[in-house]
């Protein structure tokens, strides 16, 4: 364990004060040149030194000629240059004095024999000057807090709280966007590539201990060291959730690891029970790994499985109840106090078992505060599934029958409606009882977009709700379970 995270060799690469870039260039269609417009555009404020043979000057900064040539010695290498350049550049890098590099060139152990020799000089050439470094073929790091991105896209978004460390860059940089429209993001993201000096297990145990990230995520195609991912994992969910998504237990998934990395991977029975001796969580796709990241982020887990549902619609209530049931879940009777508070603001027509069915209220805002605080005061209530519907059309329609007019709804109607999501958003706060939520309606929903914003989770049907609200109750049972577990030796070497 970490006396501190400034201990793990990822720190210097993950917070650098002063980066060398090699490889960047005034021809912004390069991929060096891209790495560095991205450094660029995240607004880092440490030194960056390019360097380059012929340019003086590049993208605006001073370059040097050699790294021989640098003003001092930077905390970070970063490697966007031929293949054939790459260990007598490492070599140059060791001689200056830089002990952290990320080396984004491939050309390694991933394209055959020829590739892996290179890569076991590069491994020489580091182990001789005590050089950790991501890579090679890899697309770096993004730490949103440090605003540091090394890879080919832009940033979007702001600094977030999901951990992550993936055999593949684009499950980095090409999920900024994603999760920037679900008011999520990287608190910091690793690409490890080859894993020559630094790995998976690396990355657990500096996200284990950063104050920034409150859950891990891992895309693994092929572990290494499975005794020792075993020990950190189980060492980390005991105070901070893992999810992991594995793509190499099939025969093409296996295929297709093995020519991206070099992964060696096994099959999905040996890593699923490798996953559940250490207490991590497993996703059965990228889109389910980041739906329990959001909510095992955003909630504590819940004292049981008991699970109360509130719709205003009799078939998005019955699926609800059916994705419950077949996550293994339980859908609990209310007590008679809470039925009789329900019987004050439901109509006749209403439903006042679980799932509680409105039907229609005579207030409709009731749907978003009063009724909601009636289940979440229940005692069976450990967790809360609400189904959101609140087209700006109907609050259009409603308004309009009010006698307002069309200029003032145009003004004040998205109010309103923003209004709605700031009375859940406050529930989440004041029961701090998991709360989630789903919906039918596209994402871009204005309702659906500010509820987002204020850090609701809205998912796309219940099923993926409850997917993730499982992972949560999960996770309590993990956490309580691997206290007390003794250490189980690992079948993956």
């Amino acid at each position: 364990m970490l006396n501190s995270i400034k201990e793990s060799p990822l720190f210097s690469i993950a917070n650098p004060r002063t980066i060398a870039f090699l490889g960047a260039s005034n021809n912004i269609s390069s991929m060096g040149s891209n790495l560095l417009a991205s450094v660029l555009a995240l607004g880092y404020e440490g030194g960056i030194y390019p360097v380059h043979p012929k340019e003086t000057e590049v993208q605006g900064l001073k370059a040097y000629r050699s790294v021989s040539d640098l003003p001092e010695v930077p905390d970070l290498a970063v490697f966007v240059i031929p293949t054939a350049l790459a260990v007598t550049t490492l070599d140059e890098c060791g001689k200056k004095g830089i002990k952290s590099a990320i080396i984004v060139t491939a050309g390694f152990r991933e394209v055959g024999e020829e590739g892996a020799a290179r890569e076991k000089e590069l491994l020489e050439v580091a182990s001789r000057y005590g050089i950790r470094f991501l890579g090679p073929n890899c697309i770096g790091v993004v730490n949103t807090h440090h605003r540091l991105n090394t890879t080919f896209m832009e940033h979007e978004g702001s600094p977030g709280f999901i951990g992550m460390a993936s055999q593949s860059g684009s499950f980095i940089t090409q999920m900024f966007h994603y999760l920037d429209r679900l008011g999520l993001n990287f608190s910091t993201g690793f690409s490890v590539g080859n894993e020559v000096t630094i790995d998976l297990v690396d990355c657990m145990e500096y996200l284990g201990a950063c104050p920034n990230t409150k859950v891990i995520t891992l895309y693994i195609e092929g572990i290494r060291r499975g005794r020792a991912f075993l020990e950190k994992a189980r060492e980390i969910t005991r105070k901070k959730p893992i999810v992991a998504y594995y793509a190499g237990g099939s025969e093409m998934g296996k295929k297709a690891g093995r020519s991206h990395t070099g992964a060696m991977a096994g099959p999905d029975p040996l890593y699923q029970a490798m996953f559940k001796q250490c207490g991590i969580l497993s996703a059965s796709s990228v889109t389910e790994l980041f739906d329990m990241a959001w909510v095992l982020g955003t909630f504590s887990p819940p004292e049981g499985d008991k699970v109360v549902i509130q719709t205003h619609s009799g078939g998005p209530g019955t699926e609800a109840a059916d994705a419950i049931g077949r996550a293994g879940l339980e859908l609990p009777a209310l007590s008679d106090e809470t039925r009789q508070q329900l019987g004050k603001l439901l109509p006749h027509t209403g439903s006042m078992n679980n799932p509680v069915d409105l039907t229609f209220t005579k207030d409709p805002f009731h749907y978003f505060n009063e009724i909601p605080r009636i289940l979440l005061s229940e005692p069976a209530c450990q967790s809360f599934l609400m189904y959101f519907h609140m087209p700006f059309q109907v609050i259009e329609r409603a308004l309009r029958q009010m006698g307002w007019s069309q200029k003032r709804i145009e003004t004040e109607g998205f109010t309103l409606l923003t209004a709605q999501s700031r009375s859940v958003s406050g529930l989440l706060k004041e029961y701090g009882k998991p709360f989630v939520t789903y919906t039918y309606r596209s994402m871009d929903d204005p309702f659906i977009k500010s509820a987002v914003k204020l850090g609701i989770p809205v998912f796309k049907g219940p099923q993926r709700a409850i997917r993730a609200l499982k992972a949560l109750v999960e996770y309590g049972r993990i956490r309580m379970e691997n206290r007390g577990e003794k250490r189980i030796k690992s079948s993956i070497n």
